[in-house]
């Protein structure tokens, strides 16, 4: 696979799955725009683990639509384009119906909508008018296996997650005649700095065993499954949801 002469957008890439995503389409020769919202420092160091370039960071509040038009007009004009963008950034709160009082609950659910569900709307918005008019692009949701288990401690991030992949599957059908193609890819629980007091705990050897390869999944896992959707080799399984939990949760 190869991605030169091809700039990346990648989502919350200052650290976990997003940075493992920035350092896989870098290694593949595309040039990467890393974003971040609030953590510039972990940015830097994600710009700092990249071969390759010139990369550059970026910053957004992805919920504001304003902010998210001049972030992708910034990228396209001073990298040359956007042929790529992979929607990785996300919230995932505790939310127990019964444990957190109506404030809390309703606060999660407006904040995590916002974050996980139109965030990528607002990217994909502005993306997707470039790229039609630079002659098409790949565009990757990162989702997750919650989104069909359900996530009952979290259900507004298992809520936002489903609403993503049918809105990536809508505009899959909405963008293929303009050689635009959506997918996704959704995880089960991958080992990250955010995951790793949790699977140290007693809860990791359960969380473990739900796979019956008896262990989580590994961030460079789940970017080698975006970058192989990148790279304009798998453009006929546009609207596909691609499952990376190591058979945790199987559907059909």
């Amino acid at each position: 696979m190869s991605l030169t002469d091809k700039v990346a957008l990648v989502t919350g890439a200052s650290r976990g799955i997003g940075r493992a995503i920035a350092q896989q389409l870098a290694q593949q020769g595309g040039r990467i725009a890393i974003h971040y919202n609030q953590d510039r420092t972990a940015a830097e160091e994600t710009l700092a683990s990249l071969p390759g370039g010139p990369h550059r960071i970026v910053q957004a509040n992805l919920t504001d639509p304003t902010a998210v038009q001049a972030m992708v007009e910034s990228i396209t004009a001073d990298m040359g384009g956007l042929h790529i963008v992979v929607n990785n950034a996300a919230i995932n709160e505790w939310q127990p119906v019964l444990r957190v009082d109506y404030e809390v609950w309703n606060d999660v659910w407006q904040r995590t909508l916002d974050t996980n569900l139109v965030g990528p709307s607002n990217v994909m918005f502005w993306a997707a008018r470039h790229m039609r008019d630079s002659g098409g692009g790949q565009i990757v949701n990162i989702s997750s296996r919650g989104a069909f288990r359900g996530a009952p401690k979290s259900p507004a991030y298992a809520s936002s997650k489903a609403a993503l992949n049918i809105m990536s599957q809508s505009l899959a059908q909405a963008l293929a005649p303009e050689n635009i193609f959506v997918y996704v890819v959704a995880p089960g629980f991958v080992e990250t700095d955010m995951s790793a007091s949790i699977l140290a705990s007693p809860r990791g050897d359960a969380i473990r065993a739900q796979s019956p390869l008896n262990r989580v999944g590994k961030p460079e896992e789940v970017a080698a499954i975006v970058a192989f959707l990148a790279s304009g080799q798998a453009n006929f399984a546009t609207g596909s949801i691609i499952d990376v939990n190591g058979a945790s949760y199987l559907r059909s």
